[in-house]
């Protein structure tokens, strides 16, 4: 995806959306008033902000395969290639580490699992199976994943509770996370139980990495099959649709025994989302690639092209407005961020679209310094 014939825009518009919407709801004004669709499901269920990571995994996926191939005919050698996917998963892992270890980095408490993490490690992995397996064995490779998953996260008895459970705290990958991660874990994990302490469990834990790689691989099916199809893009799309509904027809049932889940990553969430995210591009495509309805496309290609870049910098900026102090006309010492929010938005909406506005003013901050790259043509490439 290097050269501007080759790349697919409307990919690149989806990676924007996608990317826009995770800086919109990481950054309200006031956590404690929010929209509930801004906001991710409790834990069963599924909100729109559910869609937001598993988009951007399926959107790595596809670009797998686009740029993948792409390197491959013009020969590039697979141990070089190796090498490059090697040091972009290290570096893409270690923004995350500094994201959630800034500004002190205190290494006995950080919190090594992560959204830069996980987006390492299916990158990593799912690179490599498309270097070294056919299309068929990632397909299978997809599914064996999420069937293995749903046995090990319901039919096996988690040590120290002594049976399979979806809670939060004492299911099977909140257990293996203890064991391997303990004291590495979220810091705003709470167990609604009462049976473990805050940072017990991990919403981006080892053990539902698994079918997030899953998620990533359904990706790498569909950019196979928008490259190598000689259907043409109207008919893709319609396919693609049909598919997509087809997901989440599946997703729904599957959700009867293994309940969609964000904070663990249930089958039936990849499912559902690979359904969705399939629709999604399916419109991008009809819209933008089909229709020529591109007048709208623009802030979200600016954001699209520099994605990992603004994600890791308005993650950096945000922690800063809530560590810098200032002290306010009532002489009360509050964080910057509270003293803008209350400054500029409190005084004339309700809380809950006063914190709305602050996640839109933040947004659109950073496209004007993200469109300012896109205008010099410089693209950060981790």
């Amino acid at each position: 995806m290097e050269t501007s014939q080759k790349r697919l825009v409307s990919l690149d518009v989806f990676r924007g959306i996608t990317i826009a919407g995770m800086i919109l709801v990481n950054n309200p004004g006031d956590w404690g008033h929010i929209y509930s669709s801004l906001g991710h499901a409790e834990w069963h269920g599924v909100t729109p902000t559910d869609l937001i990571f598993p988009f951007f995994l399926f959107i790595v996926g596809v670009a797998i395969t686009l740029s993948l191939s792409k390197r491959k005919e013009r020969g590039d050698s697979t141990g070089k290639l190796y090498v490059q996917i090697f040091r972009r998963s290290v570096m893409i892992f270690l923004f995350g580490i500094i994201l959630a270890g800034f500004p002190y980095f205190n290494l006995a408490t950080i919190r090594i699992p992560g959204v830069l993490q996980r987006i390492a490690l299916v990158y990593c992995i799912t690179s490599f199976l498309f270097l070294k397996s056919n299309i068929k064995t990632m397909t299978i490779i997809s599914f064996v994943i999420l069937f293995v998953y749903w046995a090990l996260m319901t039919l096996i008895p988690v040590p120290g509770v002594g049976y399979a459970n979806l809670l939060p705290a004492t299911n099977l990958g909140a257990w293996l996370d203890r064991l391997l991660l303990s004291g590495h874990l979220w810091g705003g994990a709470t167990d609604p139980t009462g049976m473990f302490p805050n940072g017990s469990w991990d919403p981006e834990g080892l053990l539902s990495t698994l079918p997030a790689i899953s998620t990533g691989i359904f990706g790498v099916l569909t950019g196979h099959y928008l490259m190598k199809s000689k259907d043409d893009k109207t008919t893709q799309t319609v396919k693609m649709f049909v598919l997509g509904n087809i997901a989440l027809v599946i997703s729904m049932f599957w959700d009867m025994w293994f309940p969609i889940n964000k904070k663990i990553w249930t089958s039936s969430y990849v499912i559902y989302c690979g359904g969705m995210a399939l629709i999604f591009l399916a419109m991008c495509i009809y819209l933008i690639d089909i229709k020529g309805i591109k007048w709208w496309t623009k802030p979200f290609l600016v954001y699209g092209m520099n994605a990992i870049t603004v994600y890791f910098l308005s993650g950096i900026v945000a922690r800063l407005l809530n560590l810098i102090k200032v002290t306010g006309a009532d002489g009360i010492e509050v964080n910057l961020k509270t003293y803008l929010f209350n400054l500029l938005f409190t005084p004339w909406l309700s809380l809950v679209n006063a914190s709305l506005a602050w996640a839109v003013f933040y947004v659109l901050i950073w496209l004007g310094l993200m469109w300012i790259l896109y205008a010099k043509k410089i693209f950060i490439k981790v």
